[in-house]
């Protein structure tokens, strides 16, 4: 009985916290979810969309192929963060249709190198 009350438990914990995945084109296809569900929207950032306000928010697009998620976002945004990069912007639909993001992530490539060793020459071998 108790497993059965911890499993029951876990379930519901991991359901909660569990964020579903939707990439611009699956939106597109099946219409945004319900408005005010958290979840997240990913893509790469399209280039010319990012703007930057004086109250530290945000506006860019998420794009995949022809598909385009609008994204507001308030806060800081990551290092790694820039137009033409990948993304991962958790959140909700407001009602007018905009993603609004509490939480960002940046992919990097496999070719990453941090900004504070970026000018630095190789040494030779």
């Amino acid at each position: 009985m108790l497993l059965i009350a911890a499993g029951a438990l876990a379930f519901v914990a991991l359901r909660q916290t569990a964020d579903m995945f939707y990439s611009p084109s699956r939106i597109a296809e099946q219409g945004p979810p319900q408005t005010g569900k958290r979840i997240k929207v990913g893509g790469f950032v399209e280039i010319g969309s990012l703007v930057y306000r004086d109250d530290a928010s945000m506006e860019f697009n998420i794009v995949e192929g022809a598909d385009t998620i609008h994204v507001s976002y308030v806060g800081v945004a990551p290092d790694l963060f820039r137009e033409g990069s990948g993304a991962i912007a958790t959140g909700s639909f407001r009602e007018d249709g905009i993603f609004e993001a509490t939480y960002l992530l940046a992919k990097h490539d496999e070719n990453y190198v941090p900004r504070e060793i970026m000018d630095m020459e190789t040494p030779e071998t």
